[in-house]
């Protein structure tokens, strides 16, 4: 069902062009929350992980092109379309691939529901940079991480940045939310009850290299990445199994943390 365009303030689209990161997300009702996928390839990705379509906007173009498969697949889905000069106006920036794909958010899951079995966990701590979001997400599911946690206060996995940075990874990865704690470091009680170990990645003066062969032959591990710019704090630090290190070259004290995610995710999976 093609539907053209012609104003930028009709309401059909307006989850592209402007409903806000937190009213799609809709905390009130989270039966109702939508997200936004961008590019055939992440839509198709996230369809394939069984993630509901509602509608589309489509570069004319692109209906006969890149998203013909999308939407033979979906006969029922609305697909929106107009000049590339009114889709850029709609959404403020020129589309990249041309479609995108609002969608329903998935139930959320719990902590106990992704890490049943898991050997091998993220947590990440308060990042909320969501290039960030979406470059630890595509490590953790090339590297093999079997599920991802978060904090309440980092970004949304679902946000569309985060989701095209990280190519429809936060797709097949599971992931969850760890639960509000009154301190810091609460979270780590939640881990333990998990049956997890864990290991900050922070400097100290007892932190053990990425290699540790103690560290790396644990057969469950949480790694915690911490947030940009201050890292974790010291409560989490003093309160892990284990703070490790990736050993740095040329004065240079840290990495970026979806670049240390990478490191660290590939350490501590070869193995298992």
């Amino acid at each position: 069902m093609i539907e053209r365009i012609e104003r930028l303030d009709d309401e059909r689209v307006a989850v592209f062009a402007r409903l806000t990161e937190a009213q799609l997300r809709n905390r009130l009702n989270p039966g109702e929350g939508l997200f936004v996928a961008e590019s055939p390839k992440v839509i198709k990705v996230a369809l394939g992980a069984g993630m509901e379509p509602v509608c589309m906007l489509c570069e004319q173009k692109h209906i006969e092109g890149d998203a013909a498969e999308i939407i033979a697949a979906n006969p029922g889905m609305p697909i929106y379309t107009g000049s590339r000069e009114l889709l850029a106006g709609l959404t403020g920036y020129t589309l990249t691939r041309g479609v995108l794909c609002a969608m329903r958010r998935p139930a959320p899951k719990t902590p106990e529901e992704v890490c049943r079995g898991a050997r091998r966990v993220a947590v990440i701590d308060e990042v909320t940079d969501t290039t960030n979001i979406g470059a630890i997400f595509r490590s953790a599911a090339a590297l093999g991480i079997d599920a991802v946690l978060l904090t309440p206060t980092a970004c949304d996995p679902l946000n569309r940045r985060a989701v095209r940075v990280s190519m429809g990874s936060v797709f097949l990865v599971p992931w969850a939310y760890l639960g509000e704690s009154p301190d810091r470091g609460g979270y780590l009680r939640e881990l333990s009850a998990l049956g997890l170990k864990t290991a900050a990645l922070a400097l100290s003066d007892d932190s053990v290299p990425i290699d540790d062969p103690a560290l790396c032959g644990e057969p469950r591990l949480a790694l915690i990445l911490g947030t940009e710019g201050d890292g974790l704090s010291r409560e989490v630090i003093a309160g892990t199994d284990y703070v490790a290190r990736i050993p740095m070259a040329h004065c240079v004290d840290s990495l970026n943390v979806a670049a240390a995610s990478a490191v660290a995710f590939w350490q501590t999976t070869r193995f298992h």
